[in-house]
């Protein structure tokens, strides 16, 4: 019970920030709304047995993505007038509800498998076994570090190109 209570809040959570990120005229505000809404669905992913996901959805999206577009929002100059009114508010509206009015109609009309498969037949996995895949004695550990390696000289050179000379 108190599981789906924490999903449904986490949900709600999720779409507010998303229709933050839609409708601040403020771009650091929007931002703020983005990490709200990364923040929740990493929650939803914690509340789903998820919890590699859920920490991968923080670091990756919160700590690397949101803060990067946070960082070029603040080094942008006069960005409160940059964020003008788009004509495309009504059209992108309606595409949104005729989204949501095709996905409802196909969850309504899909005929879900009903068999239950038993825990016994998945095998288990659970974070400990995906990082022993990941950094095992076969793993990726050379390809994570030159991801990280890249991540920071993509940093280093956006600092360097938006300081001032």
């Amino acid at each position: 019970m108190g599981i789906n209570i924490m999903f449904w809040i986490l949900a709600a959570m999720a779409v507010t920030g998303a229709l933050m990120v839609v409708n601040m005229r403020s771009l650091f505000r929007a931002a703020l709304g983005l990490i709200m809404c990364f923040l929740s669905i990493a929650g939803l992913f914690i509340t789903l047995s998820a919890e590699y996901l859920g920490i991968v959805q923080i670091l990756v999206y919160i700590g690397a993505i949101a803060v990067l577009i946070i960082m070029a929002v603040v080094m942008t100059r006069e960005v409160e007038h940059s964020n003008l009114a788009s004509p495309y508010k009504l059209p992108a509206i309606a595409s949104a509800l005729a989204f949501i009015g095709i996905a409802i109609w196909a969850i309504l009309n899909t005929k879900w498998p009903t068999t239950v498969i038993a825990n016994d037949m998945i095998p288990p996995l659970q974070t400990h076994s995906i990082g022993q895949l990941l950094f095992g004695q076969d793993g990726l550990v050379l390809a994570v570090e030159i991801a990280a390696l890249l991540i920071v000289v993509a940093v280093i050179g956006a600092v360097s190109v938006a300081k001032e000379k």
